[in-house]
C-alpha cells in the first residue's frame, strides 16, 4: 500500500495536478512544497522519527528576562531558519500568549544559519545543524511569579527525507522578584522550566521526559582546593605549559631581522665592522670589539624592556589589553607608525641626545664601544622605533612581566648577531647587496603591517564597549584592502613619493607579493563565514557580525549553550546534574580567540562541551556596568568593581590568584575543582584529556552520592 501511495503521488506531480487536501498550516505554501513532504512521510520506514529535542531555560536578570529555546538535532537532520521565503519547506516560528504580566522585546533572535541551495525546492534555504537557541527576551510588568506560554513550529529534514511539520507547547515559569532586592545577595534562580516538552500521546519519548526542579539557596562559591582531587582520573597536577613566552621571542628576533633589513640599519653593517677591523690593529682585536659591541646592543634593547615592565607592572600591561584608553592609544600609535613608514614624516629623537651619545663614543675602550651601540639605537630609532613599540605593546598586552624582556631580548639577538658574524668573517661583506630603494620597500610594506595590526586595538575597545563599529565583516575587509595593496605595492603597481622607478621586479618581491596577494585572496570567503583559522584570535569573534548584536544571551562560539553569570550557570548545572567548565576569558583576548575557533571546534571537544559540561563563560573585560546597589570594593586589591568585568576580573584573582586569560577551572555542580585548571591549552588531544579528566572525577563523586 505504501508503495502504490508513492507512486501515485508521483503520477500526480508529474500530470500537474492541483492536490487540495485540508492540512493544518498548509494552506498558505505551494502545492509543490505539499508534495514534496507527503512523498516523504509515504516513504519512511516503519518507525516514529523524533530527531529534534526541545528544551527550554531561562536568564534572568533584575527586571527582564532571556527566555531560552533550544533545539537539539540528531546527527543528519537539519532544523530550517525563521526566515526562507515562501514556496519552501515549513520555517521555525513561535507564538507567545498575550499577557498583562509582560511585553516582548524584540523579536526572536536566532544563531547563524547556514545557507545552501536545495534542488528539491529549487531555493536557497537557512537551516541549523547539531543544535540550536532561539532566545527572546521579555520585560516584566509584575513583581509576583507567572508563566510564559506558547507554541512553536518546526519542520525538520534529511537528505534522504522530510518529516511533518510539528507543533510544540511550552511554558516558561518565571519567578517573581522584588525590584528593589539586591539581585546578587541571593541566588535564588528558578531553572525550573528546563524541561523536555514533547507532543502530547508521543510515548517513545514521553518516558525520557525530564521533570521540573526548582533550585533554591545559596550557590557555592568556586574552590581552588586541590586537595579535592581523586587519583585514578589522569594528570591531576600538570598544568599546561605556556609557550606563549618562545612565541614572543621569535617574534622578537623576526622582528629584529626586519630592522637590519630597514635603510637605517642595514648600511651600518659594514661602515662598523670595517671600522672595528681597521682600528683594533689586529684581527683577533677587532672580533672582540665587535663581539663587545654586539652585546652591547643586547643588553640595550633588553635594558629598554626591562623599563618598560618596572615602570608599568605586571598588573598594569595586563590591564592595557582590555583598557579602552590604551587601546585607543595603542590604535593611534601604530597608526602613526604606518604614516612612517609610508613617507609622511620621520620619527627622530632629540638631536642633543644623538650628538652627546656619539661624543662620549669617541673616548675608546669598553665605554666608547658601548657609547657606540648607543648611537646606532638612537640615529636607527626612526626605523627601529615603529618596530620596538610593536614589539613591546604586543609582548605587554595581557601577558606578565617577561613579555616585553623576552620580545626585547629576541629582538637585540637578531639585530647584534650580524655585526659580531660580519666582524669574524669579513669576506662575508661583499655577499651582501647593495644599499638602494629596496631598504624603503620594507619600510612600506612594514607600514601596511602596523596599519593592520592597529586595528585590532581599535577592535579590542569596540568588543569590550560592544560599539558595534567594527564588526568581523568590516574588519576582515579592510585587511583585504591592506594586504592586497600591499602585494600590488611590491608588484609596482603603486608608488609613493619617495620611491624609486622598478626597472625590473626581482625574485624576492616577487615572491613576497604572491604571498600578500595570496593571503588577500585567503581572507576573502570569511566574509560569509570561513573561519580564517590561520589569523584566528585577530578578527572579532565569528558572533560578532553585522546582522547580530552583541548582548548577554548570543556571544556562545559555535552555537553552545553558555551562560556569562556565575550563579546562573552553576544553578541549571545543578538541575541537570552536570559538571561546569568556567571559561574565564576576554573580548580581547587573542589566545582565546585561537582556543575557540581552533580547538573548540574540533568534534571531540566540541561534542564534550555542549553535551557533557555546562559551559559559564566569564568575560573578565567587559565594560557593561553592574548596578550601582551591586557594586562594590575589592578585598583582594582594594579597588571599586563597577563593571561585570571586574566583577569576574576580581573573582579569578581572589580564587586562583591569576589574572591571565583563557583559564578553564572544571567544577562539580557544588563548586568543587575536578581538575588543575589550566591556560592556553592548544593541543586538541591534551585538552580533550582535561575534559575527560574532569568527567571522570565527576562520575566518581556522582556515584558515591548515590551510594
Amino acid at each position: 500500500m505504501k508503495y502504490l501511495l508513492v507512486s501515485r503521488l508521483k503520477q500526480m506531480v508529474k500530470k500537474e495536478i492541483n492536490i487540495q487536501i485540508m492540512m493544518r498550516k498548509f494552506s498558505s505554501y505551494s502545492a509543490i512544497s505539499f508534495l514534496f513532504v507527503m512523498m516523504c512521510i509515504v516513504s519512511l520506514p516503519a518507525q516514529i522519527l523524533h530527531p529534534v529535542k526541545w528544551s527550554f531555560s531561562t536568564e534572568q536578570k533584575e527586571n527582564e528576562v532571556t527566555l531560552l529555546l533550544k533545539a537539539t538535532i540528531d546527527k543528519h537532520w537539519h532544523l530550517y531558519s525563521q526566515d526562507i521565503g515562501d514556496g519552501g519547506p515549513i520555517p521555525t516560528s513561535f507564538k507567545f500568549t498575550p499577557s498583562a504580566d509582560y511585553e516582548l522585546t524584540g523579536k526572536v533572535a536566532e544563531p547563524y544559519a547556514e545557507t545552501f541551495h536545495d534542488p528539491n525546492f529549487d531555493m536557497d534555504l537557512k537551516f541549523f545543524e547539531n543544535s540550536a537557541t532561539f532566545k527572546q527576551k521579555i520585560k516584566l510588568k509584575t513583581a509576583k511569579s507567572f508563566s510564559v506560554k506558547g507554541t512553536l513550529e518546526f519542520m525538520v529534514c534529511n537528505d534522504k527525507m522530510c518529516l511533518p511539520p510539528d507543533e510544540v507547547e511550552f511554558n516558561f515559569r518565571i519567578k517573581g522578584i522584588d525590584l528593589d532586592e539586591k539581585i546578587n545577595e541571593k541566588a535564588d534562580i528558578d531553572t525550573a522550566t528546563k524541561a523536555l516538552i514533547v507532543p502530547e500521546g508521543n510515548d517513545s519519548i514521553t518516558k525520557n521526559k525530564e521533570t521540573a526542579t526548582t533550585i533554591t539557596g545559596n550557590i557555592p562559591d568556586p574552590s581552588a582546593d586541590l586537595s579535592v582531587l581523586e587519583k585514578g582520573c589522569g594528570s591531576d597536577d600538570v598544568i599546561a605549559e605556556d609557550k606563549s613566552y618562545l612565541g614572543i621571542l621569535l617574534a622578537g628576533m623576526i622582528g629584529g631581522l626586519l630592522a637590519l633589513l630597514t635603510p637605517c640599519v642595514f648600511p651600518m653593517i659594514p661602515l662598523t665592522v670595517s671600522f672595528f677591523t681597521k682600528r683594533s690593529g689586529s684581527r683577533s682585536k677587532g672580533i672582540t670589539n665587535a663581539i663587545i659591541y654586539a652585546l652591547s646592543i643586547i643588553i640595550i634593547y633588553v635594558a629598554l624592556g626591562f623599563l618598560v615592565t618596572v615602570t608599568l607592572g605586571s598588573d598594569a600591561l595586563n590591564a592595557m589589553s582590555s583598557n579602552a584608553f590604551f587601546n585607543l592609544l595603542f590604535f593611534i600609535i601604530f597608526f602613526i607608525f604606518a604614516l612612517s613608514f609610508f613617507g609622511a614624516f620621520e620619527i627622530t629623537l632629540p638631536s642633543w641626545m644623538i650628538n652627546k651619545a656619539d661624543s662620549v663614543s669617541d673616548k675608546g675602550g669598553l665605554v666608547g664601544i658601548f657609547f657606540m651601540a648607543f648611537t646606532l639605537s638612537l640615529v636607527s630609532f626612526s626605523c627601529t622605533g615603529p618596530i620596538i613599540g610593536t614589539l613591546l605593546v604586543e609582548a605587554a598586552h595581557g601577558r606578565s612581566y617577561l613579555g616585553p624582556i623576552m620580545g626585547m631580548t629576541g629582538f637585540a639577538l637578531s639585530l647584534a648577531l650580524p655585526f659580531a658574524l660580519f666582524a669574524a668573517f669579513p669576506s662575508w661583506l661583499n655577499s651582501l647587496p647593495k644599499s638602494g630603494g629596496w631598504l624603503n620597500s620594507v619600510k612600506v610594506t612594514l607600514g601596511f603591517l602596523e596599519l593592520a595590526l592597529a586595528l585590532k586595538f581599535l577592535s579590542n575597545v569596540d568588543l569590550a564597549y560592544h560599539w558595534g563599529l567594527l564588526k568581523r565583516e568590516l574588519f576582515i575587509t579592510l585587511w583585504i584592502v591592506i594586504f592586497g595593496m600591499m602585494g600590488f605595492y611590491l608588484l609596482g603597481k603603486l608608488r609613493f613619493s619617495h620611491d624609486s622607478e622598478i626597472q625590473h621586479i626581482g625574485i624576492g618581491r616577487l615572491l613576497f607579493s604572491i604571498i600578500s596577494l595570496g593571503f588577500t585572496i585567503y581572507l576573502i570567503p570569511g566574509l560569509w563565514g570561513a573561519p580564517l583559522k590561520l589569523i584566528s584570535g585577530f578578527p572579532p569573534p565569528e558572533f560578532y557580525k553585522e546582522w547580530l548584536t552583541i548582548g548577554s544571551s548570543n556571544v556562545c562560539p559555535h552555537n553552545l549553550n553558555c551562560y556569562h553569570d556565575y550563579e546562573s550557570g552553576m544553578a541549571y548545572a545543578r538541575t541537570q546534574n552536570k559538571p561546569v567548565i568556567i571559561d574565564f576569558t576576554g573580548w580581547s583576548c587573542v589566545n582565546c580567540r585561537k582556543m575557540e575557533d581552533n580547538v573548540w571546534s574540533d568534534p571531540k571537544v566540541l561534542k564534550k562541551l555542549s553535551e557533557y559540561y555546562v559551559l559559564i563563560s566569564l568575560y573578565v573585560d567587559d565594560k557593561e556596568a553592574l548596578p550601582e546597589a551591586q557594586q562594590y570594593e575589592s578585598k583582594t586589591t582594594g579597588k571599586k568593581i563597577k563593571t561585570t568585568g571586574n566583577k569576574w576580573s576580581d573573582l579569578q584573582s581572589r580564587i586562583y590568584q591569576t589574572n591571565a586569560q583563557p583559564y578553564y577551572v572544571l567544577l562539580d555542580n557544588n563548586g568543587k575543582l575536578l581538575a588543575h585548571p589550566r591556560g592556553y591549552t592548544p593541543e586538541i588531544d591534551l585538552y580533550t584529556k582535561y575534559l575527560d579528566e574532569g568527567l571522570c572525577r565527576y562520575k566518581k563523586r556522582s556515584a558515591g552520592n548515590t551510594n
